[in-house]
């Protein structure tokens, strides 16, 4: 089977600098991956490109198959994984435009298959840091010195979707001092300690919830807007990834390399 060291759960417009690019079926205990996985190079170092919705977008975010994609990365080698997302923002300080590399999430999500391990172990991975600390550092050094407006952290909370929020439930999201807002962080994230897998959200934020948009310091946004803000940094998320990856240290000292160790009874 092909390998890969580094994944990038994202879509067709990371794969335009790839060299020597090859596509790979993964068959999965747990099903089909979202769609088949495209192999390739970036400054020497192998890298998986999987996007989670599908290159269609056929895969609404309730229905990704978590588990098949993180399994499906795992089992071609690779042990760090850069997950961007288009997010909206919860505060009026956290704009349109803005980069926020989250540190915590929280789930409101209802349904999903949020573990590998159904017994008969038993096993307790810790949440108390669910983000890889060394990527995410590594994610927010580069923004800098790209010069992207870029913070250093910030609580996702994670809804089932595919509807949006009604204005009471974002005023309630925005009352709790969160600030993003996206659908698909939970489980990806919990999946991918599990398997040790080490694990950074980079959100672009598209647009303000709905919750915030009575505020008087916020413009409303207009859907052609989040297209605006989107096409608009798009380009500079790419820039982003691309130059994290020959960046990232083959060693690994983080918590994420040994999340099993004492987890299980």
């Amino acid at each position: 089977m092909a390998s890969a060291e580094i994944g990038v759960f994202g879509g067709s417009g990371f794969y335009t600098f790839l060299e020597h690019v090859e596509e790979v079926t993964v068959e999965t205990p747990y099903g089909a991956p979202s769609d088949m996985i495209t192999i390739g190079d970036v400054a020497g170092r192998r890298v998986a490109f999987l996007p989670r919705h599908n290159r269609r977008h056929h895969v609404p975010p309730h229905m990704i198959n978590y588990r098949a994609n993180l399994y499906a990365m795992k089992a071609l080698g690779v042990t760090r994984i850069i997950a961007p997302t288009a997010a909206g923002s919860l505060q009026p300080h956290v704009r349109p435009g803005d980069f926020v590399v989250v540190d915590q999430f929280v789930d409101r999500t209802t349904g999903r298959i949020s573990t590998f391990y159904d017994g008969p172990i038993t096993t307790h991975i810790s949440g108390a840091e669910p983000y890889c600390p060394t990527l995410r550092g590594l994610a927010i050094a580069t923004a800098r010195r790209l010069g992207l407006p870029v913070r250093e952290s910030g609580t996702v909370v994670v809804i089932q979707g595919p509807r949006f929020s009604t204005r009471a439930e974002s005023t309630w999201f925005r009352n709790q001092g969160w600030e993003v807002i996206n659908m698909t962080q939970f489980p990806e994230c919990v999946l991918a300690r599990e398997l040790e897998i080490c694990y950074t959200n980079i959100s672009l934020i598209t647009d303000y919830d709905v919750g915030v948009e009575g505020d008087p310091s916020v413009e409303p946004v207009t859907h052609d807007e989040v297209i605006r803000q989107f096409q608009a940094n798009i380009g500079r998320l790419r820039e982003l990834i691309l130059t994290m990856i020959p960046a990232i240290l083959s060693e690994r000292t983080c918590l994420c390399a040994t999340a099993l160790r004492g987890a299980r009874f």
